[in-house]
This record gives structure tokens, C-alpha cells and sequence, in this order.
């Protein structure tokens, strides 16, 4: 079981200009206290097919947490278009919210992106050089696709190998929709975000 459950992620201002600042409202749980840091980045996929084009946005620590309800805002600066590759930038790609603890991921939540042109005109006729301060942002907030990935959050217990050895070695995938495996928890999404 997890110390630490995500109970919702709000997109705010969304569609937005491709250039403003991306913000989730981050709401979520722990249930043992942690004696460290949780680390919450926000990555944009630049490339589906080069990582090398994946920016790290922003990354925060918070901690030491104790038992109790979080919530608060992580805001980040966009992605720098000039490394994106022109031809990446309209269409589709992937925004990842994740954290970890002690060095370990735990949770990942993936949101799709629509970057297009507002104007019509443009979005029928795109120009040959992409036109930043026209294009805009969309998360597809109401299908993440959350991962759950086990990992010890006490490892001064000395539990380490005996939890590893209990603990399956496949992250547990559960969809926008709720869709998930039996045995894993519920996160479904309320069309706002991760529930």
C-alpha cells in the first residue's frame, strides 16, 4: 500500500496560449509520515520518438511531509520552442506529472497535449515557420493515464528486500476512465483531473 495517495489533479487555465505558464492544482494524501522530501516534476514531451527533446519544466521538493491532506499549485514555465523540433510542436504530445520519494518514482500521470493554431484560417492554411504567440495548448485533462509504481517508503525498517520480494513487478496502469485491474486502487477521473 502506498504512504502517499494523489486525490485529485486540477488542470486551471486550460486551453492556454502555448507561451503561459502550465499550472496543476495538486491535492493528495499521506498516510505514514515521511521523514524526507517528495519530489514532484512536470516533463514535456518534445519528440515521441527522441526523449532527447523532453524538457523538465519544473521540479519541486516538499517535505518532510507528515500524516495528513496536501494541496497546492505547481506552476512551470512552457516548454522552450527553440528545442522542440518545428515539425513537433503542432499536433499532439505528452505532458508527464510524476513524483518520488527518495529517489523513487511512485506515481506518473500522463496527459495528452493538442498544440494547434485559435485561428481557423491558420489551422486550414499552417504557415511554412510555425507562429508561436498563435499557437495554443490543450490538455486533454479528462483522460489521464495514471501508473502506480510500488516502492518502500520506509527503508530505514530494514524492509527493503523482504518488501521488494512481496511487491509485483509491474506497475499497476489505471486509465481516465477508471478502467483498471482488479487489485489495484481506484483513481478515476471527476473531467477536471486525477480523482
Amino acid at each position: 500500500m502506498s504512504a502517499v495517495n494523489i486525490i485529485n489533479v486540477a488542470v486551471l487555465d486550460n486551453p492556454a496560449p502555448f507561451l503561459s505558464p502550465f499550472q496543476f492544482e495538486i491535492s493528495y494524501e499521506c498516510l505514514a509520515p515521511l521523514n524526507d522530501d517528495l519530489e514532484w516534476k512536470l516533463i514535456y514531451v518534445g519528440s515521441a520518438e527522441d526523449e532527447t527533446y523532453d524538457q523538465l519544466l519544473e521540479s519541486v521538493l516538499v517535505g518532510p511531509v507528515n500524516v495528513g491532506n496536501y494541496r497546492f499549485v505547481l506552476e512551470a514555465d512552457p516548454p522552450d520552442p527553440l528545442k522542440i523540433r518545428e515539425e513537433d510542436i503542432i499536433g499532439v504530445t505528452v505532458l508527464l506529472l510524476t513524483c518520488s520519494f527518495l529517489g523513487q518514482e511512485f506515481i506518473r500521470v500522463g496527459y495528452y497535449v493538442n498544440n494547434d493554431y485559435e485561428d481557423e484560417q491558420l489551422r486550414e492554411e499552417p504557415p511554412q515557420k510555425v507562429i508561436i504567440d498563435k499557437v495554443q495548448r490543450n490538455i486533454l485533462s479528462d483522460k489521464p493515464r495514471v501508473t502506480k509504481f510500488p516502492i518502500n517508503f520506509h527503508p530505514e525498517n530494514g524492509e527493503t528486500e523482504e518488501l521488494n520480494a512481496s511487491l509485483p513487478n509491474q506497475p499497476t496502469e489505471i486509465d481516465g476512465d477508471g478502467g483498471q485491474p482488479a487489485d489495484s486502487e481506484a483513481l478515476v477521473s471527476d473531467g477536471q483531473g486525477v480523482q
